[in-house]
């Protein structure tokens, strides 16, 4: 906004300076808002950053006190050649097995340019993988032009490369073939026709050859470089077999088996050689992330009070003229939160049942401070597993029970307390902008005001120059005496 003010061009006043200290008096009460606004946004923030610790505080406490997370189980294998996974759903359990195979893809390669080879126009071929039928066509019949047509195809379940089988000769060009690769497993074994098999007659629409096909049949399944098949393993091969039993054996498409053993998968990666010991899967209670999940509690709870702590304790300082000055904390006057550090260490310390926390290695130290031994913990669980998980869950609810009642988005007591502080920043937010027209509106007028002072006094100044040179040439009149 431009300035109407003109300083001191007649009065000689510094009326920029004097406006500027008369608004500072007008914007008083708009500082004061300012100062409030200030103060509200930095209790929002405060109370952002604990919801936010007391909310994750809630999430692993409930996850403790879910029967569900004391049943995770851990799988191990006694080779290298299979490795396992265990999840949802496995149970303590046992199984050797042996690997008779992996499962391989199916490698063929053929000559395009064969005598009797029609690939039609446009160049084409059929392929025929698990029942599907494939009609791909190509820019040109050369190897390179058809595996580029065949790579684009989606869902064909092969791969295609052109591979320089002979150098050229007396000028011309090198000699390729066409090198096709499927993915693993018996099912996904492929045919390969020249031109539009069903259309020239070769196949039928499900895919079976009507021995037609001759020259036509560029690849066959059956005589692959690499012929496709599943993996396989034994289970129990070691075990003594009743007459008229046969050893148990299991495939896959992949060299991956999954729920073998419930929630259990796991993965094989070579051939038993000869006198192999079989390979043992043991799937046991998973004891080092039932430690990791209650550890991750403690932690939770050690950030809450510590963030509570931060956020309420007293600081202090000294003035520019040596005086101590103690500042309270931005969160030091609300009852809520300090009363919710009292509840959380409540919650984690309280005995159950007459059990003391400190059984299963969680401790309230002296500095209010929780700590959590894990050889205790892992003594406690060892020697009683039930008893162990049913007193850290009882721990974790009342933790959650708490940390819940603070945190929840609708109708918990940190939410609503951060609810109601950002509408307070928003009022004063609108209530300053409010100042801001007010001010400006003050600021014209006083400037149009000491503007007009000074266009008076010029008319004033020009009046009395005027009298004086009136006055001036006035006859002069002697007196003699």
């Amino acid at each position: 906004m431009s300035s109407l003010a003109i300083d001191g061009l007649i009065s000689g006043l510094d009326t920029t300076s004097l406006i500027n200290s008369l608004m500072q008096l007008e914007a008083a009460p708009q500082t004061l808002l300012k100062n409030k606004s200030s103060e509200a946004s930095r209790i929002v923030n405060a109370l952002q950053a604990l919801n936010t610790k007391v909310a994750s505080l809630a999430t692993s406490a409930t996850d403790a006190a879910s029967a569900e997370s004391w049943t995770k189980q851990t799988v191990t294998s006694s080779a290298d050649s299979v490795t396992a996974t265990a999840g949802t759903g496995a149970q303590p359990s046992t199984l050797q097995l042996k690997v008779d195979r992996l499962a391989t893809g199916q490698v063929s390669m053929t000559n395009l340019a064969a005598p009797g080879v029609d690939l039609g126009t446009p160049p084409t071929l059929t392929v025929v993988r698990g029942g599907e039928i494939f009609t791909i066509e190509a820019t040109g019949s050369s190897a390179t032009e058809m595996a580029e047509a065949i790579n684009k195809v989606k869902d064909l379940g092969l791969s295609a490369v052109a591979v320089r089988v002979g150098n050229a000769v007396d000028g011309g060009e090198p000699e390729y073939r066409l090198q096709l690769s499927g993915v693993t497993g018996e099912s996904n074994a492929f045919e390969v026709y020249a031109g539009d098999a069903v259309a020239n007659g070769h196949i039928d629409s499900d895919g079976n050859d009507l021995g037609s096909a001759g020259a036509a049949r560029l690849v066959d399944s059956t005589t692959a470089a690499v012929k496709a098949q599943d993996a396989q393993i034994t289970l129990w091969p070691d075990a003594t077999l009743a007459e008229g039993e046969e050893y148990i054996t299991l495939t896959s498409g992949t060299n991956s088996f999954a729920e073998v053993l419930p929630g259990v998968s796991f993965t094989v990666s070579e051939v038993a050689a000869e006198g192999d010991e079989p390979v043992t899967l043991t799937v046991e209670r998973d004891d080092a992330a039932s430690t990791k999940m209650v550890s991750g509690l403690i932690n939770n709870v050690n950030l809450v009070l510590a963030e509570i702590a931060s956020r309420t304790s007293a600081t202090t300082s000294t003035s520019d003229d040596g005086r101590e000055v103690v500042t309270g904390g931005i969160l030091s006057g609300n009852s809520a939160v300090r009363g919710l550090s009292d509840q959380v260490r409540s919650a984690i310390s309280m005995p159950v049942d007459g059990r003391s926390p400190a059984e299963v290695g969680i401790t309230l130290e002296r500095s209010g401070e929780l700590t959590f031994d894990e050889e205790a913990f892992a003594a406690a669980l060892a020697a009683d597993p039930e008893g162990t998980q049913a007193l850290v869950a009882a721990i974790a609810q009342r933790v959650a029970d708490v940390a819940d009642g603070a945190s929840d988005p609708i109708d918990g007591t940190l939410s609503l307390q951060l609810t109601s502080q950002e509408g307070r920043v928003k009022d004063l937010g609108a209530q300053i902008a409010e100042w801001d027209n007010r001010l400006a509106t003050r600021r014209i007028g006083l400037e149009r005001t000491y503007a007009q002072l000074e266009v008076t006094l010029s008319q004033l100044q020009s009046q009395s120059d005027w009298l004086t040179s009136q006055l001036s040439g006035l006859p002069q009149w002697n007196t003699k005496d």
